[in-house]
């Protein structure tokens, strides 16, 4: 239930740029995606990463990456929205040097073959991470490009083996209100919880990221495991994941059930169908430079661009009345 809600409680986002010409080409490279060169210098010799995060060995350049220039490590690690900090931009980079993203375990049930409590290494080390230069779009319509390191969540979820009756996934966050003070707060219904269908969670473009910039997550970012659907807006990209679940029914959302007129379930990224407090039509690049801390506002893409990707999940879908 939610108790509280301020005026500027907003959610964040994050999405990528028009890459392959079609499901198949995504398909083709997915199964190339290992066999890339390591991840680039430029990258991975960041002069702004502080020492304190491990850099990530083994990782390889992912074709599905946009060409545009990553934002820089501090304003993607700056400028966050992660409520269970707090509500602020820069209170999750402020508030969260006390959480401990490890050790780590992930509980996965429901519909599937393969359940229980799984660690970190057991989720991540049987696959080859892939950097991928993300467009980043948040719902309240600032955007960011983001190198994230990850692996495809369809390669992770296939060895749990989900039955015919799981037709959705849902995800939930970690509850440490000692260390994410913002949980202390009845700003939201903890712990956030999010869902895709099997579909969406299956796709080749859907990431379950480990990393950014070459490096371990940091915390603001959702240490140590996060979610990454580049083509919806960034709030259904759960972060600090501790379950995922195979359903038979739609899953409960954090921001649907706070605002069911604001926030629906699919929340792909659709110039057309406008938040009921601000324009969707555009967005703005979140830069440090030339004083400002954004960029002039450009034209958003319908499904952050990768309509020719994507668009074939929602056929005959109405994207209106499901947002």
């Amino acid at each position: 239930m939610l108790i509280r809600k301020p005026s500027d409680i907003k959610s964040s986002e994050i999405t990528p740029e028009r890459t392959y010409l079609n499901r198949r080409a995504l398909l083709q490279a997915a199964g190339f995606a290992g066999a890339g060169t390591l991840l680039s210098d430029a990258l991975a010799a960041d002069d702004a990463i502080p020492a304190k995060y491990q850099r990530l060995a083994g990782v390889r350049k992912s074709p599905f990456s946009t060409t545009e220039a990553p934002n820089k490590f501090e304003e993607i690690t700056g400028y966050n929205n992660f409520y269970e900090f707090g509500t602020g931009k820069d209170d999750p980079a402020a508030a969260s040097g006390r959480f401990r993203p490890k050790p780590w375990k992930v509980k996965v049930d429901g519909e599937a073959e393969v359940t229980g409590t799984f660690d970190y290494d057991s989720i991540v080390k049987p696959h080859v991470l892939e950097e991928r230069i993300y467009r980043f779009r948040c719902v309240e319509a600032w955007s960011m490009i983001v190198p994230w390191v990850g692996i495809p969540l369809g390669d992770v979820l296939k060895r749990y083996k989900p039955t015919s009756k799981a037709r959705y996934v849902a995800f939930e966050t970690v509850v440490r209100p000692e260390e994410m003070p913002g949980q202390k707060y009845p700003v939201l219904d903890w712990p956030y919880v999010e869902g895709l269908t099997m579909a969406e969670a299956m796709h080749p473009l859907t990431l379950l990221v480990v990393g950014v910039y070459g490096v371990e997550l940091p915390n603001q970012n959702g240490a140590p495991l996060r979610l990454m659907v580049p083509w919806k807006y960034g709030f259904k990209s759960i972060k600090s994941i501790v379950r995922i679940s195979f359903t038979e029914q739609q899953p409960p959302t954090t921001w649907n059930l706070a605002a069911p007129g604001e926030y629906g379930f699919y929340a792909n990224v659709n110039p057309k169908v406008d938040h009921p407090r601000w324009s969707q039509a555009s967005e703005r690049r979140v830069s440090s430079g030339l004083g400002s801390l954004f960029a002039a506002r450009q034209p958003t893409l319908p499904f952050n661009g990768y309509a020719d990707q994507v668009a074939s999940l929602y056929k005959g879908l109405d994207l209106v009345r499901n947002f």
